[in-house]
């Protein structure tokens, strides 16, 4: 039998969280004195604290690491491995996009938008409209528009209109449509008239975890330009997940309802 000390030199375990292992049944000793209270572990066990070892190296829950190690099976065991190892690589991509949006903040000499005054008329399109929580929007987006597909299918760019109210207080109006000719009445899916507007339009590139910053640059250009804001912002997906795998191909143009001010 090894010590704990022994254990912790051989497995390169600190004594510590050898028996914090223990408390959370992770790795028990294989045997534990009755009088003393001093554990002590097998050589057969090292492989396991191994395991663990690499596990919490890989910042996997003390909970799943249990889940992992009670699990019989091979194949079950590396799917939750890999289901870790995505989790991982999904906060790596928004880890990486903060430092992008960062960097585009930070610049001393932010590069000039490019930014067009447009007149849209009144137009009617195909559309699902609801009042969402901010932190549902992506869900409420992904089931509206496999709706709207399977009713009109793809005629054109969709897109999306945004209620200040979901971005001030984190519930508001959202609108996804698709520009067809004669909109069916089926299920959520309607017509809808949006009504015309003049818009100051930027295209944000890339995918969406930086485009709060392009926002932030137009709503920037707006104030500059004495414009004022007027209505929902809208979004046009001209290039997006459905249309290409690779996000550094997305294209989307933010729409912000402008009016001019009369002079003085």
């Amino acid at each position: 039998m090894l010590t704990i000390g022994e254990f912790a030199q051989l497995t390169h375990l600190s004594v510590r969280t050898l028996r914090r292992y223990h408390d959370a049944g992770l790795l028990e000793p294989a045997r534990v004195d009755q009088a003393s209270g001093y554990r002590y572990y097998s050589a057969e066990q090292i492989p396991a604290a191994q395991v663990i070892h690499r596990l919490r190296e890989l910042d996997v829950p003390l909970p799943d690491v249990q889940r992992i190690l009670q699990t019989p099976d091979p194949g079950t065991r590396a799917g939750l491995v890999a289901d870790h190892l995505q989790r991982l690589e999904d906060q790596l991509e928004r880890t990486r996009a903060a430092v992008t949006s960062l960097q585009r903040l930070l610049r001393p000499e932010p590069a000039t938008l490019d930014v067009e005054l447009r007149a849209v008329p009144a137009t009617t399109v195909a559309a699902v409209e609801a009042t969402v929580e901010l932190d549902d929007v992506l869900a409420w987006y992904s089931g509206a528009m496999a709706e709207l597909d399977a009713l009109v299918g793809t005629p054109g760019p969709p897109g999306g209109l945004y209620d200040n109210e979901l971005f001030t207080t984190g519930r508001g109006r959202v609108l996804v449509h698709r520009p067809v000719t004669a909109p069916p009445r089926t299920g959520r899916v309607h017509p809808v008239t949006l009504p015309a507007v003049e818009l100051a339009v930027t295209t944000h590139v890339g995918d969406h975890d930086t485009i709060d910053v392009t926002y932030g640059e137009l709503g920037s250009w707006v104030v500059e330009h004495t414009l004022a804001v007027a209505g929902p912002v809208r979004e046009t997906y001209l290039v997006g997940p459905r249309d290409d795998p690779d996000p550094t191909a997305w294209r989307t143009e933010i729409g912000w309802p402008v009016f001019r001010l009369a002079p003085g």
